[in-house]
């Protein structure tokens, strides 16, 4: 009925008008568009989640540094890796790491007083001294606490055989490989970076400057799949002191797949016995806590031999996050250090030892080795 139209008494009829639905047509369509933004914003979501657990890893690191020169202040040098008791009788066998010294420099008062009290073990008796037992006896409670500063949330927390607390930051040898987890006192050319096994070092011994010398580093969990990142080579029949471009890295990375060592490359210890990469954060063993500045980061790791607590390898720093990692410097600043970084000659033995560079001489391992160095009096130690 038009306007026009009216009824009897002149008036014009009230019309009610009917909306119909959405078509399929047209539902489909706006379904399309959500996934497509959906598509679109994940991965900014994901980027983004990333951003913020990378940023909390840097804050991890940057209140360990906190934590190194509080102890520094404290008793006027760094904490030892290869600490804790030694000698007959009951004792931790001197391997343990820097972290229970500092713990009490990152808010774990309660823990330290634990660890420095005496030990009487319920299964036999013995009275162990302040320090604890060695860091394998699963029940022992403070060696078992999980210590939050101590992960970094980007890398996940495997299941582990073993019940104690892990760690995804490890002191720094520097490039001196050959015997870094075992002090030989007739090669003392070969100890050069800020964590020596067995021995104090201090600040001032850092002629290098202490915003050019790495003190620690990020490394990854294993989770016993053979990962580059997370699992260690065993040197057995092999020394990769010796070559360490070809016996820890082109003979051990699978062709296909270069995230991945290759099948039948024998691992220093498999996910089931837990001498795994950073499954206890009181051990001072270097496949345990420590890092080496040979090989750039990400990159694979070789230990000599079969056992943990033997003499040298190449432990490379690593993480979760996206080409790279981050590193502490003795200043107590962070900086993330690229895969791409320098590494000089990898095909050069270790400064100081018979077929290498002379004791004195420069790191040949380029920036990344010069930095891990406290006394080469390098000129290439500035990390970017």
């Amino acid at each position: 009925m038009s306007l026009s139209q009216r009824d009897t008494a002149g008036n014009v009829p009230h019309q009610t008008v009917t909306r119909g639905g959405f078509t399929l047509v047209e539902l489909l369509v706006v379904i399309a568009i959500i996934g497509v933004l959906v598509g679109l914003l994940l991965p900014a979501v994901q980027a983004a989640r990333e951003a913020a657990r990378r940023m909390s890893c840097g804050n991890n690191v940057k209140q360990l540094g906190l934590a190194l020169l509080n102890y520094h202040s404290a008793y006027n040098r760094l904490p030892k890796q290869g600490g804790g008791t030694t000698g007959g009788g009951v004792t931790n066998k001197g391997r343990q790491s820097a972290f229970p010294g500092m713990l009490p420099f990152m808010e774990q008062q309660a823990v330290w007083q634990q660890i420095s009290n005496p030990w009487l073990d319920p299964n036999t008796n013995d009275q162990y001294p302040p320090m604890g037992p060695p860091h394998w006896f699963d029940q022992y409670v403070p060696f078992n606490t999980q210590i939050a500063t101590l992960l970094c949330p980007s890398d996940t927390l495997p299941a582990s055989p073993t019940p104690q607390g892990k760690n995804n930051y490890g002191f720094c040898y520097g490039d001196s490989f050959w015997n870094c987890n075992n002090v030989n006192q007739n090669n003392p050319d070969q100890q050069r970076g800020a964590f020596i096994d067995e021995k104090f070092t201090r600040l001032r011994d850092c002629l290098d400057g202490t915003s050019n010398t790495i003190a620690m580093a990020e490394l990854v969990l294993s989770n016993g799949s053979r990962e580059v990142v997370g699992d260690i080579v065993s040197s057995s029949g092999t020394d990769t002191r010796d070559n360490p471009l070809q016996n820890c890295k082109i003979a051990t990375v699978a062709v296909d797949r270069p995230q991945f060592y290759a099948v039948g490359v024998p691992l220093c210890a498999d996910a089931d016995s837990g001498r795994t990469r950073g499954n206890s954060w009181v051990c001072g063993d270097p496949l345990f806590s420590g890092v080496t500045t040979v090989f750039p980061p990400n990159s694979p790791s070789c230990n000599r031999g079969d056992n943990p607590g033997s003499q040298g390898g190449n432990f490379s720093a690593a993480s979760r996050h996206q080409g790279g990692c981050h590193v502490l410097k003795l200043d107590g600043s962070v900086t993330f250090v690229t895969e791409s970084i320098d590494t000089g000659n990898l095909a050069s033995r270790p400064v100081g030892v018979t077929g290498g560079p002379a004791p004195g001489s420069a790191s040949p391992y380029g920036v990344w080795g010069s930095a891990g160095s406290m006394s080469g009096r390098e000129t290439t130690d500035a990390l970017n």
